[in-house]
This record gives C-alpha cells, structure tokens and sequence, in this order.
C-alpha cells in the first residue's frame, strides 16, 4: 500500500470514529435532556399533584366546616345542653297514692316529662309533646299537662263504653275502636269540646280544670 492510501484510509477511520463519538455524545445529550425534561415533569407533576391535593383539602375541610362537621359539632352541643338541662328534674312531687312521685323534666315549650317513681324504680313515664298526656296506675290517676303540671287522685273511674257523668258538669261518651284502643267525646254545654283516645297507651286531658284520664282498657276518670 502506498503511503497516500495509507494517509487516506487513516483519514476515514478518523472521520468514522469522530463520527461515532458525535452521534454518541449526542445520545448521551438527547438521553440527559429526556432524563431532565421526564424529571421536572416528574417534579411539576408533583408539585401539581400536591398543589391540587393542598386545594382539595383545604375545599374539602372548608366544606366540612360549614356544613357536616359544624352541623354535627352542634348537634352535639345542642344534644350535649338539652341533654344536661334534662339530667335532674325542675322538681318532684308526691302523688296520691302517699307511696309514689313524679319527677318532672323540662324538654322545651309545652314540652314536659314525668317520671313515675317508687322505692327508687320508675313505673311509667309521661310525656307532653303537643297535648297533654295521662295515665291509670292501678286506680291512680295521673295527668301532665302542656305547662309541666302533675294532677293526681285515686279512685272515680268510670268503665266504658258508656256516657258518663264528670266532674265539672262534662259528659264523657266512651266507645271501643279496637283493642286496647278506646275513644272519649268529653261533651259540655256547647257539643263535644275535646276528644281522647288511647292507642295501647292511656290519654289525658286538662279541661278547663277539670283533669280528665282514659286509659286503654277504656276506664275514664275525671277530678276537679
């Protein structure tokens, strides 16, 4: 080989081997630009990520806040006052019976309950809550009324069905509508004035006075 040819040959292999390393070092650029372009939007998209979570949360808590959690953190404090101003009774009283009394509890306007208690066991519970309420306690007649005022008596009742004659110049028309279900028309001068009725659960009434009580085996009892 002459040494021209030889120069020459040196030449190209140069060029291809130049050539090579530029097309290497260009990978090498290309690979580094993908690995930090992939990166920050790897980062952008973790900052983006965050940012929205940040948003949701803070939406999230924010909508919490004015809506379940602080309807919820107030029905607790409403539950938590009514609960304690319905823990001890606005006062006791003896009944007629000489043995048992009513503990009364205020709820809210016109809105009472009566505990029945003796010997420290409660009997039976009367409630006000849009009427007044009533009960036959084995010949004890126990009425609540709207303002939170017990009445009892023993003894008076009358059997029904039938009328009946009450105190205070009323007339009570009992009926049977069912079991353990009885219906009273207290009637005065005027026509029929009130209505009882008992659903498996007795009824009472404040009649200008006159405290009226049906129970629900239909035995109605009235006392001034």
């Amino acid at each position: 080989m002459s040494s021209s040819t030889a120069v020459r040959t040196a030449r190209r292999r140069t060029v291809r081997v130049a050539a090579a390393a530029l097309v290497a070092a260009a990978g090498l650029t290309l690979t580094a630009c993908a690995g930090s372009d992939a990166a920050d939007a790897r980062s952008a998209g973790r900052t983006n990520t965050a940012s929205a979570a940040s948003e949701s949360t803070a939406s999230g808590w924010s909508g919490l806040q004015s809506t379940g959690a602080k309807a919820d953190v107030l029905g607790k404090q409403s539950g938590g006052a009514h609960a304690a101003k319905a823990a001890s009774p606005v006062r006791t009283q003896r009944l007629a019976d000489g043995i048992s009394k009513a503990e009364i509890y205020r709820l809210g306007d016109q809105h009472y309950r009566a505990k029945i208690v003796a010997r420290g066991s409660v009997l039976a519970t009367l409630e006000t809550k849009g009427h007044d309420d009533g009960l036959d306690a084995n010949d004890m007649f126990v009425t609540l009324t709207l303002d939170g005022q017990v009445h009892s008596w023993m003894g008076g009742g009358h059997q029904g069905p039938g009328p009946f004659k009450l105190a205070g110049g009323w007339t009570a028309k009992v009926t049977k509508a069912g079991e353990l279900r009885y219906r009273a028309q207290i009637i005065g001068h005027d026509g029929v004035a009130a209505t009882l009725e008992t659903n498996q659960h007795d009824a009472g009434l404040d009649a200008n006075g006159i405290y009226i009580v049906l129970s629900s085996g239909g035995v109605i009892s009235a006392h001034a």
